[in-house]
């Protein structure tokens, strides 16, 4: 059985049965209670459709449910997608949007899967392609990293490749690995021979200092002896000196501490002192001529310092309590403050020294005094130690990042320019983060110079890697100046800048001198080609000044009309084989290419522009010789004036004879009509007023076009029947073209005047649109 017939058969709750018959004496149906019991079978039938995989039930359903909630369930199932291209198409310009939006949005899913896969196939074989190229070349350190990075590439999309590419990449692969382990053997055995060679000298080094320590080791031994006898009678004198001097250097070392004391006003350890002076003296030994007169120096100072510490010491304190109690709320900087009250302190200290009277009663005042005038001091003081807590912390949360970036960002694709700003930035972090409790600004020091070493050292190492590639280059360039193809050496300096350009980071200040000494070389090859440079410089001028009118003559022919359009458009292609075949300064190609590309899209869109008139006029001309063949048609009655009618077949035969080039096979199907049109012949208007309103609704789905209201109908039953024929057939019915319906609207017979101006401005609405969207339709 075919679909058609299946979907014919099926009665509207599609599960196959005959309803029952209903009895003769039952009430008629309660129309609500019927719509909901129908509205459930309906639901129930999308169910056991979806159930079954019945594509061509839920088909059926999305467009002839009766609520919006069993289309939409029975569009959200359909996932076929040629159902889903017919479809839409039968639903688009309908009243259900929700069900056009729930296909649409299915449809675009499975577009944007498919894109997913081969945007991921392109990407795989793009990845193959590139390793197959690299892994043909020599070992190369630039090589070896773009092959692993091409690696870890194809790895994420190996899984999408085609099938055999798989085994070629890792045959590639291995090819270029076989390549890497040559080199790395090549460099051991290398390495072999040198340190080969570096044991033999360390040998020979070797047994030469041992000839030379043995000869010096004598010399030393005899040496050593000799000054151990000098030293032991130095020593034996030394004692004799210290024996006797022992005593006067006590006493004189007696001396100068009374002094110092009485210097500093410690009157009761120079008072002490002098005593045990004045007891040693008697038995001491010949003591140096000047003792004596420093010896009644001291005595005198002590007489007086005494006297001094009782008439002058407590005004003094008086006046330091004073002073001190003048600093209590005074207008200064919390340092300079907490400066004096420092030194008033200090003075007061002085004071008392060697004092051996007991505490002083002006003590406990001045005590107050200064903690009441360091109050402020106080204050400033701790919130300065809350600042250094605070850039402790922000070192620590500093050390702390340090760490993570060194963690993360250290790999093997690491942005090393970035880690050398990232460096700097941390260094000028640090200072600003000022001062820091002494206790643990060493700790802290270490610990960011630890880390700042570690992350410098790799960016040193790298840098150093970076810098030895540079210097080959520019050895390479240098070789390139003596090279007999200048050519050659000109396409291989290239190849190096880009190369220089592909070298990783080396800092400004030696970048710098590296890239002078590489340019000069560069510069050197460069000039030997001064005269093919110039001489090509000329051509390429020639060249953009011929593209240039080339482009001027292209807007020319752009801004024609009419014939002299037409005739200019067929110079497009001998105008684009020439612009495509000159060779443009790179100064210029943009600019020089999107002028060519613009004239181009301006003169297509000005021959789009007169072929759609040229087919308009034409389309026109048509309407109104059809209009004329149905006039005289109309008056085709027995009652008709014959006047009347021999005019119209006058105006009929002039209009059809009038028209000049037309779409193929219109004029001469005007022609067959006018000639097969007889006297009196009865025409059915009904039914070619049926086949005119058909023809409308076709060409408005044809052109996404609404149908009005009355003809809503008429408009999904034809969408069903397309719906239908498709699903028979396997494949999508092709639609008309506009072309096509229009022949077939000037093959109906004629419809009076009243209906046919309604239908006619419908059609030719929505023949006009798709005329002017294809630019023109015959030619």
């Amino acid at each position: 059985m075919s679909i058609l017939t299946r979907l014919i058969n099926k009665d509207p709750a599609g599960d196959g049965t005959t309803p029952a018959a209903v009895p003769a004496a039952a009430p008629a149906p309660d129309p609500a209670v019927e719509a909901a019991a129908r509205a459930r079978d309906e639901e129930a039938a999308v169910a056991a459709a979806l159930a079954a995989g019945d594509g061509a039930a839920l088909a059926r359903w999305v467009l002839e449910g009766s609520s919006s909630r069993v289309r939409q369930q029975a569009a959200q199932a359909i996932q076929d997608p040629e159902q889903l291209r017919e479809l839409i198409r039968a639903v688009r310009g309908g009243n259900d949007k929700n069900v056009y939006r729930i296909l649409t949005a299915t449809r675009d899913a499975q577009l944007a899967d498919i894109r997913g896969v081969q945007q991921q196939q392109a990407d795989a074989e793009a990845t193959a392609a590139a390793i197959a190229r690299h892994a043909v070349l020599p070992y190369d350190p630039l090589n070896v990293a773009t092959i692993e990075q091409l690696a870890r590439r194809w790895e994420s999309l190996a899984t999408h490749a085609p099938a055999g590419l798989a085994a070629e990449v890792a045959a590639h692969l291995e090819r270029a690995a076989s390549v890497v382990r040559e080199h790395e053997r090549s460099l051991a055995e290398a390495a072999a021979r040198e340190s080969e060679r570096q044991t033999a000298l360390e040998n020979a080094s070797r047994e030469r200092e041992a000839a030379t320590a043995a000869a010096a080791e004598a010399a030393a031994a005899a040496t050593a002896e000799q000054a151990q006898l000098a030293e032991a009678a130095r020593e034996a004198a030394r004692l004799r000196q210290e024996t006797e001097g022992s005593a006067v250097r006590e006493i004189v070392g007696l001396l100068r501490q009374a002094q110092a004391a009485l210097d500093r006003g410690s009157t009761a350890r120079a008072a002490r002192l002098h005593e045990t002076l004045a007891a040693r003296l008697p038995g001491a030994p010949a003591l140096p001529p000047w003792f004596a007169r420093q010896w009644q120096t001291v005595e005198a100072r002590v007489a007086e310092l005494r006297d001094w510490k009782t008439f002058t010491v407590a005004p003094k304190r008086a006046e330091l309590l004073r002073r001190m109690q003048g600093l209590i709320g005074a207008e200064m900087s919390p340092e300079e403050l907490a400066r004096r009250i420092k030194g008033l302190q200090e003075e007061w200290r002085t004071l008392a020294r060697g004092a051996p009277e007991e505490q002083a009663p002006e003590w406990q005042p001045f005590q107050e005094a200064a903690n009441k005038a360091y109050e402020p001091c106080r204050e400033h003081f701790a919130r300065q130690a809350a600042v250094r807590r605070e850039n402790q912390q922000r070192r620590e949360s500093l050390l702390a990042r340090l760490a993570a970036f060194a963690a993360e960002q250290l790999g093997e694709d690491a942005d090393w320019r970035h880690v050398g700003r990232v460096l700097a930035e941390a260094r000028d972090e640090w200072r600003r983060y000022a001062p820091v409790d002494q206790a643990v600004v060493k700790g802290l020091q270490e610990r960011f110079h630890a880390q700042l070493g570690e992350i410098q050292g790799r960016l040193q190492a790298e840098i150093g890697r970076h810098v030895e590639t540079k210097r080959a280059l520019i050895s390479r360039a240098a070789e390139l100046i003596a090279a007999p193809d200048t050519r050659a050496a000109i396409d291989e300096a290239k190849q190096l800048q880009r190369r220089w350009q592909a070298t990783g980071y080396v800092p400004r200040e030696t970048d710098g001198g590296l890239w002078a000494e590489f340019r000069r070389h560069c510069d050197a090859i460069f000039a030997r080609s001064a005269q093919e440079s110039a001489a090509f410089a000329a051509a390429l001028d020639a060249q953009e000044s011929r593209a240039t009118a080339l482009c001027a003559e292209l807007e020319a022919l752009a801004g024609l009309e009419g014939d002299a359009l037409r005739s200019g458009a067929r110079e497009l292609d001998r105008l684009r084989g020439e612009f495509d075949g000159i060779e443009l300064p790179r100064r210029s190609a943009r600019e020089l290419r999107q002028r060519f590309s613009k004239a181009s899209t301006r003169l297509g869109e000005a021959l789009r522009r007169d072929r759609a008139a040229a087919a308009g006029r034409a389309w026109d001309e048509v309407y109104a010789a059809a209009d004329a063949l149905r006039g005289w048609r109309l008056a085709q009655t027995p009652d008709a004036d014959d006047a009347e009618a021999t005019a119209r077949r006058e105006a009929a035969a002039a209009a059809i004879g009038a028209l000049g080039e037309t779409p193929k096979g219109v004029k001469a199907l005007l022609e067959r009509r006018f000639a097969a049109t007889e006297p009196n012949a009865p025409a059915d208007l009904a039914a070619n007023e049926a086949a005119l309103r058909l023809l409308c609704v076709r060409a408005e789905l044809g052109c996404d076009m609404p149908s009005p209201e009355p003809d809503q109908s008429l408009r999904r039953e034809y969408q069903m029947k397309r719906l239908v024929e498709s699903m028979g057939r396997g494949e999508p019915v092709a639609a008309a073209s506009p072309d096509e319906l229009a022949l077939a609207w000037l093959a109906v017979g004629p419809v009076a005047d009243a209906a046919y101006a309604g239908l006619v401005a419908r059609f030719r609405e929505c023949h006009g649109r798709a005329t002017r969207s294809s630019g023109g339709g015959h030619r």
